[in-house]
């Protein structure tokens, strides 16, 4: 029986120093920005391959968002408890396992349980790698380098996924894009194995599992996960989505009651409304919510207001992309210039900067467009780098796993929202069939109006966000 904690090793005085920890720890994070990215270039062959509905390929992919999201939570807490590095090298294990399985899948049916299993791999490995990058080391400075190092990775990863999981296409069948999850998998394990301290006997949390309070949480998340796809697919106008929001804040009401009421719950309150951690959060959130509804809103006004090809369309997006592969060594140098909470409060006032721009000059040109988009990149790449650092710093030792699990929750929940938004305006301010190749001079102008009003509704709601975590951010 060990009775004492381990040594903790010295920590590193350099990213150079902790190479092999942090190319396991990036590995990660390149997983679950190319999963998705990589596919859905190959849902229209996976579709005719294996017979699938337009319902079950859309599952394709949800099924792993929805599963990653749910369990996030849950699994942070499980991190806390079993050990971060643990848990960490079990996910990949499973993830391994569940992308060796795509070469046997041979229904649609099978495909998204091997999907929602790989949604189970993510929220076990996911918060793990920025808990893990936190306590490698000790500096700030090197916290916020290696954060940027290891989102750095992951975008590269977004942004290479389509014309990669082109070309494989071209050459090999739609199982190969998933079984690249393997060899990122193996490398991670052996990066995380050999780079990272193991688990101390006394470093894990040692209050009883509230599973009361796992089940509300994950239903709450994958609930608000679920609801803006109802809004975009059955519109406003129908009762659906709504009945569905009502149940998503039934629910979330009930997880709230069981948190401030549990003797020992998931989540801890009173943690959360910690300053730095409840800023952080709302920072995430505002950057979630600001990306994932202007990409929406930009990609449809590029080709459907526009007319642009995709591929056109894809080049537009470049100056964001960009922005978002490039600017690590200038967001590093802009952090250590501006201190932690003036640099996350800076690069949150870019994102609303960003928004309003597209919200009042966007349809009167490119330049505006492209001018939104490096704002919002910008602020994005600042607050991915210092939010999870300010949340971590804002709680005990051992209870980062489920800290860094919030920032992803806030993070995914918010963009979810985003999407939301944007697609309920543009159902209830646009007639017709949006996707139709002749608008009318009425159309046109609904889509142009639809598209203003949900811009400025997401700059107001991000303005909110942001302004209510600088004030609450000491």
């Amino acid at each position: 029986m060990i009775t004492s904690a381990q040594p903790r090793l010295r920590s590193p005085s350099s990213l150079r120093e902790a190479w092999i920890a942090l190319a396991g720890l990036s590995a990660v994070f390149l997983f679950e920005m190319l999963d998705n990215s990589i596919l859905n270039v190959a849902l229209p062959t996976i579709g005719r391959d294996l017979d699938a509905s337009t319902t079950a390929l859309q599952w394709v992919s949800n099924s792993y968002a929805v599963v990653f999201g749910g369990l996030m939570l849950v699994f942070g807490a499980v991190a806390d408890r079993f050990g971060r590095r643990r848990i960490m090298l079990i996910g990949l294990a499973l993830l391994c396992a569940a992308s060796l399985a795509t070469v046997f899948v041979t229904s649609v049916t099978a495909l998204i349980a091997v999907r929602s299993v790989m949604g189970v791999a993510a929220a076990m490995t996911t918060p793990g790698s920025i808990a893990l990058a936190f306590r490698l080391f000790q500096d700030d400075d090197l916290r916020v380098r290696s954060m940027t190092l290891i989102s750095t990775v992951g975008l590269v990863g977004l942004a290479v996924g389509p014309p990669l999981g082109g070309f494989v296409l071209t050459i090999a069948p739609w199982q190969a894009l998933l079984l690249v999850n393997v060899p990122i998998s193996v490398l991670a394990m052996i990066g995380i194995g050999r780079g990272i301290q193991a688990d101390s006997a006394e470093e894990p949390h040692r209050g009883p599992a509230d599973f009361l309070g796992g089940v509300l949480g994950t239903a709450t998340i994958v609930l608000a996960l679920v609801v803006p796809t109802f809004f975009v697919e059955q519109g406003a106008r129908s009762w659906m989505p709504w009945a569905a929001t009502t149940l998503t804040v039934a629910v979330a009401t009930l997880f709230v009651v069981r948190a401030r009421t549990a003797s020992h719950p998931l989540l801890d309150l009173k943690l959360v409304a910690r300053p730095p951690v409840a800023s952080g959060l709302a920072y995430k959130a505002a950057t979630g919510l600001a990306a994932a509804g202007l990409t929406y809103l930009v990609t449809l006004q590029l080709q459907l207001g526009w007319g642009w090809s995709p591929a056109l369309a894809a080049a537009g997006m470049l100056p964001q992309v960009v922005v978002l592969i490039a600017g690590g060594p200038v967001v590093n140098r802009f952090v250590r210039w501006a201190g932690l909470d003036r640099g996350v409060w800076l690069g949150a006032v870019c994102v609303v900067a960003g928004l309003a721009v597209y919200a009042l000059l966007g349809r009167t040109g490119y330049v505006p467009v492209a001018a939104a988009l490096v704002l919002v990149a910008i602020g994005i790449r600042v607050v991915g780098a210092v939010a999870g650092v300010n949340v971590l710093k804002g709680l005990p030792e051992n209870r980062t796993s489920i800290g860094a699990a919030l920032v992803d929750t806030a993070s995914q929940v918010a963009s979810a929202a985003g999407v939301a938004v944007s697609g309920t305006v543009l159902a209830a301010l646009f007639t017709g069939g949006l996707a139709r190749s002749a608008w009318s001079s009425a159309q046109t102008a609904q889509f142009e109006q639809a598209v203003t009003v949900g811009s400025l509704a997401l700059t107001a709601m991000s303005a909110v966000l942001v302004g209510w975590a600088f004030l609450h951010r000491v």
